[in-house]
């Protein structure tokens, strides 16, 4: 692994960390900028002067992002980016930046790449050795994580998948004893709550919702009881660390195996102890995380 200090003509191989110092001088093609949440106060000022100074700016919603640009005294032309057309808007967007061209990408609300597009780009300017950088602001779970009161470490998970396997993927890869964070749209969020209840057990939840704005709101629950009644809008939904009794229970025998052995055991230490946590011999442990892996 080596490091290249990147200009526009330069080209770094697949495997080589990249590096730019940004300075007053610096010229940067595209601009990833945070938008506010909510509250339109928080723009920051230098968001605003990337937007009033852009040739384009990519939205997520372009009826949306008009709201702002006209909120900013913004008269820069915009073109839509959003998960349907990311990979069309590629070839144009890669284009402008090699013509000199500044381009700022934003989505409706808080900072592009998070939950949404952004991503595709970003390795493509990067494959390209095209100069980007990020205008820093607002981010929901940042706000929501804050808001909660949870205990740090965390993880951001972002929207759970529609598909039931798909969800438990993703969960055998997240799930943990800290605090998660999730994104939920209203027509999900009720559902996806009991989900997190049957994959997570018993813990606390925040629910969040109209971050930043005059009716923010934040709702505390057990996950065994919790409901929104009238969901609209989206929602960030927080859920506490468990402590590592509680989440044991919820293991199969398999992954209370690997949970000791990924804590430095051996395979037959971490048998042992998942057999007294649970109450039964180390051979009846033995046997079913065996006979799984002999049956995979």
């Amino acid at each position: 692994m080596w490091c290249l200090t990147r200009t526009a003509a330069t080209r770094p191989p697949s495997d080589a960390c990249t590096q730019w110092t940004n300075s007053k001088e610096e010229i940067f093609l595209v601009y990833f900028v945070a938008t506010p949440i909510g509250n339109l106060g928080e723009i920051t000022s230098r968001a605003t002067e990337v937007l009033k100074s852009a040739d384009v700016v990519y939205c997520e919603d372009t009826r949306r992002s008009a709201l702002l640009l006209k909120h900013i005294g913004s008269s820069a032309p915009t073109r839509s980016y959003h998960k349907f057309n990311e990979e069309q808007r590629l070839k144009e967007i890669l284009q402008a930046a090699r013509e000199g061209k500044n381009i700022a990408i934003v989505s409706d609300a808080g900072m592009p790449c998070v939950s949404d597009p952004g991503r595709v780009l970003v390795n493509a300017l990067i494959e390209d050795g095209l100069k980007y950088t990020v205008v820093s602001g607002a981010s929901a779970f940042l706000n929501a994580f804050v808001l909660s009161g949870f205990a740090a470490p965390f993880t951001f998970v972002g929207f759970l998948p529609e598909k039931k396997v798909d969800r438990e993927r993703l969960m055998q890869r997240v799930a943990s004893l800290s605090a998660m964070i999730f994104y939920a749209a209203p027509h999900d969020v009720n559902e996806n709550l009991g989900y997190l209840y049957e994959r997570l057990g018993d813990r606390r939840v925040a629910v969040i919702k109209e971050i930043s704005k005059i009716h923010e709101k934040v709702t505390f629950f057990n996950l065994s009881e919790a409901r929104v009644e009238e969901p609209r809008g989206e929602y960030v939904l927080v859920t506490d660390g468990a402590n590592e009794e509680n989440a044991l229970n919820g293991l199969s025998v398999e992954e209370h195996v690997s949970f000791y052995a990924d804590k430095g055991m051996s395979k037959m230490e971490a048998i042992k102890q998942t057999a007294r946590d649970r109450g039964t011999s180390k051979n009846e442990i033995y046997k079913l995380f065996f006979n799984k892996d002999e049956n995979n």
